[in-house]
Order: structure tokens, then C-alpha cells, then sequence
């Protein structure tokens, strides 16, 4: 039984994954509370399910980008769960889990992520043999400034707020652009669950000791929030 957590933005999200799928998520959107929700949520789910924490045999977590404080909190619970009893932790970039959950749409997929002050991490993933595959590297934008090329078919999926929506369905070229639905949008601990899942049948997991989150940097070279 693996379980994924997932505090990468001020969205929270937990699952239990085994070879029969999942057992159980809860998403929520949390007012900066980590720190004090999720270790609640996770014991709660836990019990509801019957799953003791011995049963569970992997923790996955976003790699990043992310909050600054987001991300720490999530590795860092992770980590202690993994080093308590001794299995291994598991990490997925977390604009990957954003295109994964979007699925092949046949198209290039822009994953967006908030990264706060204003700006959103994008970056550009296709589809290759049913997973994603980052095409070129992250960027840190600011959201009300970003324009994507619309000049072949592209779908957007993520962290796009309504207003942003509305500016992008107003750009040129825009019949070349698909937008996910909100709901559908939801970066969810299920997904990177699953990703992770695959990685750890095949024995594919990181360094618990050297394991640390990516973060987007900042003009001055300092991370993200």
C-alpha cells in the first residue's frame, strides 16, 4: 500500500494506492495549514481504511516546483514516515501529476502551477509511450502577461484561474487552444499515487537522505514562496 502526499500549493491532497488502484483520497484547499491538517487526515484515513501505517510500503511526494514552505512540509512528513518504518519514499515532479491528469489528449499539454506574487510555473509535456514527457524546461511567468503559442493545437490544464481563462480564450490564434475544465484541473494525490506506484514496482525510488525539493528560483536567485 502506498501512500501520496501531496502539500505542493495551498491545495492538500492524500491517497492510498495499491495494484487494485486507490483506496481512498481526500483533497482539500488548505488556508496555510499544513503543517497542522494533513498528519490529521492522513491518521483519520488510515483508520478508516484499516490500513495500519506497517501496511504501507512506499510515500510519494511532488518533487517540485512548489511553495517553498508547501513542499518542505509534505518531504518532510514523508521522510519521517518513511525513516519510522523503514520504506522508501518516492518522488514525482509536480507538473508531471498536472499532465497526467489531464491524459493524452493527443496535443501538447501546458501544465501550470501557482507560484505565487503573481506568476505560475509552466512547462510543456507530450505524451510518450502513456506518460508524460517534459518538452524543454519549467518557466516561471507572470500570470497576467502570459501568452502560450497557439500557433499548433495546445491544451492547458493546472492552476489557471477564471480571469486568466477568459484573457487566454481572448487571444490570437485561440481556436488552437483548449482549457480544462476547473474540476478537472484538480492536481490530486491519486495520480501521483499512480506514477509513483509504477516507479516503486520497479524498484525505481529516490535517496531518502539526499532527497530535497525543487524549487523555482526567484530574479534574485532565492526560491519561490
Amino acid at each position: 500500500m502506498l501512500l501520496a502526499i501531496d502539500t505542493a500549493t495551498r491545495l492538500a491532497s492524500i491517497a492510498l494506492y495499491d495494484d487494485t488502484g486507490i483506496w481512498a483520497e481526500e483533497s482539500w484547499r488548505s488556508r496555510n495549514n499544513h503543517s497542522v491538517e494533513v498528519m490529521p487526515a492522513i491518521a483519520k484515513m488510515l483508520a478508516r481504511e484499516n490500513v495500519a501505517y506497517a501496511d504501507l510500503t512506499g510515500v510519494a511526494v511532488p518533487l517540485g516546483p512548489g511553495s517553498f514552505t508547501g513542499l518542505r512540509i509534505g518531504m518532510s512528513l514523508a521522510k519521517g514516515i518513511c525513516l519510522g518504518i523503514d520504506i522508501p519514499i518516492i518522488a514525482i515532479p509536480t507538473l508531471q501529476v498536472t499532465a497526467y491528469a489531464a491524459g493524452d489528449p493527443g496535443i501538447p499539454v501546458l501544465a501550470a502551477l501557482e507560484a505565487g506574487r503573481g506568476r505560475i510555473s509552466v512547462a510543456t509535456f507530450v505524451y510518450q509511450d502513456g506518460l508524460p514527457t517534459p518538452q524543454g524546461e519549467i518557466a516561471l511567468v507572470e500570470s497576467a502577461h502570459w501568452q502560450p503559442d497557439l500557433s499548433s493545437p495546445v491544451l492547458v490544464t493546472g492552476e489557471i484561474e477564471v480571469a486568466m481563462a477568459e484573457r487566454l480564450r481572448a487571444l490570437p490564434d485561440a481556436e488552437n487552444l483548449t482549457i480544462i475544465s476547473l474540476a478537472a484541473s484538480l492536481r490530486r494525490a491519486g495520480f501521483l499515487a499512480e506514477l509513483a506506484w509504477d516507479r516503486l514496482q520497479r524498484d525505481d525510488v529516490d535517496d531518502l537522505d539526499t532527497l530535497s525539493p525543487v524549487y523555482m528560483q526567484t530574479a534574485s536567485g532565492s526560491p519561490g514562496p
